[in-house]
């Protein structure tokens, strides 16, 4: 991922109404929404929004009903035009684009997929993931062919021929997603792409747009009522309340920092242990062995000693993980053997992947008084979770659902 900005925004207001300078005045005293429009029948959609969204990123808006998530997403293409502030797409003013350039703009750079499919039943779902390049005039065999290849990265190609009714909500949000790649934007804009299905449907789709950052990251900017789903596919996520953007921060900040009651409200009944995966709490301090001459079980247990630890995590030259030693195995082996190896030492402990959720973790931890490993999709040793530190992360976000349900009544109305 790069650091990049793709998209920056700069006190954008969007105000609904005929008369969009009435409110103006109400803002800079502070006024709330509701009062605004009471005194002057204008709606404040998005208020002074500050957003800087990284190339490569899957950012996610989120909020409740009349947060002003939606309208947000669709001022960054302009299908609402912002009432002032400004929206830059790779350095260029969106804002300030003529209608040609605009047009222009959302043909090479943007593509939108929506809640709802908006497929055409009397065409085949080869000729809809074709479809916006059709209208940017691609020729019928280059259209075509782009659109297969969209198809093949959503696993549609075999139903190419089918017509949408042909097709379960699954597929048909498929074709849609199809028809967005079909263009290859550097941007895709969601709008709860994926709120209308069903819940299993709903959490493969999250995965297929998992598996398409992994083999071609683009920048995503993803707009989501689903504290679940925003914790699951976001790098980062904006909660908006009231159109206002009240907090930044990747998943764990969220969780571990949240800047208001408001924030707060959204862990009640989040499962966490379906949400932090192990890199999010390793300890990168753990103390390390690294197998090679020189380095043999009495250094090893030396350094143990030395340094007050029970264990430690083996790592070959190249950084992979080996396994886990213990004080008391090593001692173990050097009394039973004149040229003890670290592997007549190891304990039975299974390294997990970077991306392992904690509920994998939790069984583990109960298994073996040993730390897991975490390791990368190589085989590099990455750091390591005790049984200590799952409980205390564990403990820390219960104490702030906790707080969340008190504050919110319980509800997240």
């Amino acid at each position: 991922m790069n650091d990049a900005p793709m998209i920056e925004v700069s006190g954008l207001y969007k105000i609904f109404g005929s008369n969009p300078d009435a409110a103006m005045p109400l803002i800079e005293e502070g006024r709330g929404k509701d009062e605004i429009f009471d005194k002057t029948g204008q709606t404040v959609g998005v208020h002074d929004a500050e957003l800087s969204i990284r190339e490569g990123e899957i950012f996610v808006v989120m909020g409740l009903s009349g947060s002003g998530k939606s309208t947000m997403v669709r001022l960054l293409n302009r299908l609402i035009e912002p009432t002032s502030g400004s929206i830059r797409i790779n350095g260029r003013d969106v804002t300030s684009m003529s209608h040609k350039e605009l047009i222009e703009l959302r043909r090479r750079d943007l593509a939108m997929v929506f809640q709802s499919f908006a497929l055409m039943p009397h065409r085949t779902v080869l000729d809809n993931a074709a479809f916006g390049l059709e209208v940017a005039g691609e020729d019928r065999d280059k259209r075509r062919e782009r659109a297969m290849e969209a198809l093949e990265q959503v696993g549609l190609d075999a139903n190419a021929n089918s017509y949408p009714d042909e097709l379960s909500g699954g597929m048909q949000q498929r074709v849609g997603l199809a028809r967005a790649l079909a263009t290859d934007p550097s941007i895709m804009l969601m709008d709860e792409a994926f709120s209308a299905l069903d819940p299993l449907i709903r959490t493969e789709m999250q995965d297929e747009l998992l598996e398409l950052q992994r083999r071609q990251a683009r920048t995503v900017v993803f707009i989501s009522h689903d504290l679940d789903e925003a914790m699951r596919i976001g790098d980062r996520i904006a909660i908006m309340q009231d159109g206002r953007i009240v907090q930044v921060g990747t998943p764990e900040e969220i969780v571990t920092q949240p800047a208001n009651d408001y924030v707060r409200s959204f862990f009640y009944g989040v499962d966490i242990s379906q949400v932090f995966t192990a890199a999010d709490i390793m300890d990168k301090q753990h103390l390390t062995v690294v197998e090679r001459p020189g380095m043999g079980v009495r250094a090893a247990l030396e350094s143990l000693r030395r340094h007050d630890r029970d264990f430690a995590v083996v790592v070959g030259s190249d950084g992979h993980y080996e396994g886990i030693v213990s004080a008391d195995a090593l001692a173990r082996v050097l009394n039973e053997s004149d040229e003890p190896g670290f592997r007549d030492a190891f304990e039975s402990v299974e390294p997990v992947p970077t991306d392992g959720l904690l509920d994998e973790l939790i069984g583990r931890c109960a298994d073996t008084a040993a730390p897991i490993p975490v390791v990368d999709g190589d085989g590099r040793y990455r750091g390591a979770v005790s049984r200590s530190r799952l409980l205390r992360t564990l403990d820390r976000t219960s104490d702030a659902s906790s707080e969340a349900t008190e504050n919110a009544g319980g509800s997240h109305e």
